[in-house]
């Protein structure tokens, strides 16, 4: 017997991300970043301040996108002004990420952006263990 919608794991973590998604994108909006270029951008910004400079593959590791659509994220990115591609010396059919100055002067504001909705957001559930769940979800070999 199927279990109602209000007693279905799946069925409410739908609905939460839904939610969710609706608050983040409203944070977003006004930054003028979508959310997937919000990650891509954090995640460059976050790699750049530890002195790397990833290729595209990395950064979709990283970011835990598929490659193809990382890159398409990344031109408009770069269109924007956020970031710079530059062939690697090393290889030159793969391309170093850069975050431009207003790049690194956004990616902190939007940060703060998304962390004060996952704030409010995971408000009725302790810190640690929103975490420690959430973790073992996006745990492929959990």
């Amino acid at each position: 017997m199927a279990l109602p919608p209000g007693e279905s794991p799946g069925f409410l973590l739908w609905h939460a991300t839904l939610r969710w998604q609706r608050d983040i994108a409203a944070a977003l909006g006004p930054l003028d970043l979508t959310h997937v270029q919000f990650v891509l951008l954090a995640c460059a910004w976050w790699l750049n301040t530890r002195g790397e400079h990833p290729h595209q593959q990395a950064l979709a590791r990283q970011a835990g996108t598929d490659v193809k659509m990382t890159s398409q994220v990344l031109r408009a990115l770069e269109a924007k002004g956020l970031v710079e591609r530059e062939v690697d010396p090393l290889d030159t059919r793969a391309k170093r990420l850069r975050v431009t100055k207003s790049g690194a002067e956004l990616a902190p504001r939007a940060i703060a952006a998304v962390e004060d909705v996952d704030a409010r957001f995971f408000r009725p559930v302790a810190h640690a263990d929103v975490v420690a769940l959430l973790g073992r979800l996006a745990d492929p070999d959990a």
